[in-house]
Formats: structure tokens, C-alpha cells, sequence
């Protein structure tokens, strides 16, 4: 296996993982991230987690035909419950998933003892970004990065997040589109909402012409179209 093996979108996630790290890939599929991250000596061991037999036996499949059975542990359990403090994990990949799902993966494993807080966190949402981003800032997490990339007709962000000792307290505003990604404002940040504004358009169309709407969504939905008209 080589890079070639690896998805740009992956290529980008594992360029934030530190070297040397100790990483656990959650959501691990076929182990492609952590056999790539160890192959080209950037992690010194990994663990990938699977909560889905399938993808779980291709992992492992993997994983033994490359000889990496003692670098990489493929576990089959829910979230970061395929961790133990023994592991001593120093970054989480968590990919190709809900901004709701990777919250809720991080938060069970908070409440569980499985995050403790010293761990980079490497998320790449594929929907839901403002409220995984509001959940790390509640949880007292830096937002140290974010990047944003086109890859077979989908655009995917990626954000990466620590607990630096620095308090953030970034607007709703801020939070949607991200603190980075606001700032830097390249060409696919821009074509991801020009789509979004006419999604959020014709959202709000079909709201003016249904019989019963809450007003609260009909506020919601106006204000996200004004930010994105006023971002754009």
C-alpha cells in the first residue's frame, strides 16, 4: 500500500495528525488511514475502531496482509469505547460521518472515560459542521485549523481541535461557517454556499407556501440566508 491507496480527503486529514503520534481512527472502515499514516512513518502505532462486523473484517484483512498486526489493533466496539487508558492515544481521526454522530461519539466517550482531553482531534463531518464546532467549544476545545476541499463532486471540511488552555467564544454566525474558513474564504468555500444559498432558498419557498410553519424555523432559515448573502 502507498499513498495513491489514500483519498485526497484522507491525504488532508492525515497531514494534521502529529508525527509520532498514537492514533485512534474511529469509524476505521478498511484501516486505509492508519496503515498509510504508519507506512510512511508518521505515527508510531495506531488503533482502528469499528462498530460494524463488515467493515471491521476489512480492516483487519488489511491489516495482517500488510504485516502490521502488532502496529495497528483493529477492535470492534461502538465510538471511542475501543479505547483504554492503556493506549495512551495522542490524536483521533474521526471521518466521513455527521457532525451530530462525531459529537455524540465524543461525547459518550467523554462521559465514559475514553476522552480525556489531552488528544488532537481530527474531524472531517460530512454534514452538521456549526454543531460539532458549538459542542467543542462548550467542551472547552480550540479550534487550531480548519480546511476545506473538493473531492469527486462533494465537498468535504475538516476540522481540527485541542484543549489549549484558550477560551473561544465564537458567534452562531462564526460557528456555521467556521472561524477559519470564514477568513481564508477560497473558491470551494464560496461554491459550497452558493449551492447552500439556493438550497436554503428553496427551503424557505416551500415554507412560505405550506399551511402551518413554527415561526421560530421561518427565522432560522432567513437568518442563515442572510449570513450566507452577506458572506458572499
Amino acid at each position: 500500500m502507498n499513498e495513491q491507496k489514500l483519498s485526497k480527503r484522507l491525504e488532508r486529514v492525515a497531514s494534521f495528525v502529529p508525527k509520532d503520534a498514537v492514533v485512534a481512527d474511529i469509524g476505521s472502515d478498511h484501516a486505509y488511514l492508519p496503515a498509510w499514516l504508519y507506512l510512511n512513518n508518521k505515527i508510531t502505532r495506531a488503533i482502528a475502531g469499528e462498530v460494524v462486523e463488515g467493515p471491521f473484517n476489512s480492516a483487519k484483512s488489511l491489516v495482517a496482509s500488510l504485516g502490521l498486526e502488532d502496529k495497528i489493533s483493529v477492535r470492534l466496539a461502538d465510538g471511542l469505547e475501543v479505547l483504554s487508558k492503556e493506549d495512551n492515544v495522542t490524536a483521533i481521526t474521526i471521518c466521513g460521518m455527521g457532525g451530530s454522530l462525531i459529537r455524540d461519539i465524543l461525547s459518550r466517550g467523554k462521559h465514559k472515560g475514553h476522552l480525556v482531553g489531552t488528544e488532537r482531534l481530527i474531524l472531517q463531518p460530512n454534514v452538521g459542521e456549526p454543531t460539532l464546532r458549538r459542542w467543542l467549544q462548550q467542551e472547552g476545545y480550540e479550534i487550531l485549523l480548519e480546511d476545506i476541499l473538493e473531492e469527486d463532486q462533494k465537498i468535504y471540511e475538516i476540522i481540527v481541535a485541542e484543549k489549549t488552555g484558550n477560551k473561544t467564544d465564537y458567534d452562531d454566525k462564526t460557528l456555521f461557517f467556521g472561524p477559519f474558513l470564514l477568513k481564508n474564504h477560497d473558491e470551494i468555500f464560496i461554491k459550497k454556499w452558493q449551492y447552500q444559498l439556493e438550497k436554503y432558498h428553496y427551503i424557505l419557498s416551500s415554507m412560505e407556501q405550506a399551511t402551518h410553519v413554527e415561526p421560530n424555523k421561518l427565522i432560522e432559515v432567513k437568518e442563515k440566508i442572510s449570513w450566507i448573502e452577506e458572506v458572499m
